[in-house]
């Protein structure tokens, strides 16, 4: 009974998350596993908090010493896998973002061409016209990037 408020307190908060991540379960379209692990943590987190000196007697079976070092070292590491997920995550989104946009302005080009030049040209040619319109910018983009850091490494000598 001694600690039974600070157990109190982080049970509710390991049932806390997981009614947030249970009511966003489909919104969040999180793949099985991870809502397997998550499901596993709470679960581990409240068997820890009930159980402690289970925990203790687990880490110094690893050779770690206390339970809240071991604690520590996996916290650690889900935060590692945490911020390594949320990278990966936000480089997939980026490439998304920029085929959108390229496959947005080839469009948008075939449109004003369709527009400007009158409906005798076919719809696909005027697709290549405009998929090679851009290809053509972005060398003349990336020349002109690599010209302009040639000029500020001439300025900078």
């Amino acid at each position: 009974m001694k600690y039974f408020w600070i157990q109190l307190l982080l049970i509710l908060g390991s049932v806390s998350m997981a009614l947030m991540f249970i009511r966003t379960w489909g919104q969040a379209k999180n793949r099985a596993w991870k809502r397997i692990a998550f499901s596993v943590f709470v679960v581990v987190n409240v068997y820890a908090v009930l159980r402690p000196t289970d925990v203790t007697w687990l880490a110094q079976q690893l050779g770690v010493g206390r339970g809240t070092d071991l604690v520590l070292y996996v916290m650690v590491l889900a935060m590692g896998f945490l911020t390594l997920n949320t990278f990966l995550r936000f480089r997939s989104l980026e490439q998304k973002i920029t085929d959108l946009a390229r496959t947005v302005a080839i469009n948008e080009g075939v449109r004003h061409n369709d527009e400007r030049l009158g409906s005798d040209v076919p719809a696909a040619r005027a697709t290549a016209d405009a998929t090679a319109d851009v290809k053509a910018g972005a060398e003349a983009g990336a020349k002109a990037g690599a010209k302009a850091d040639a000029d500020s490494d001439s300025v900078k000598a």
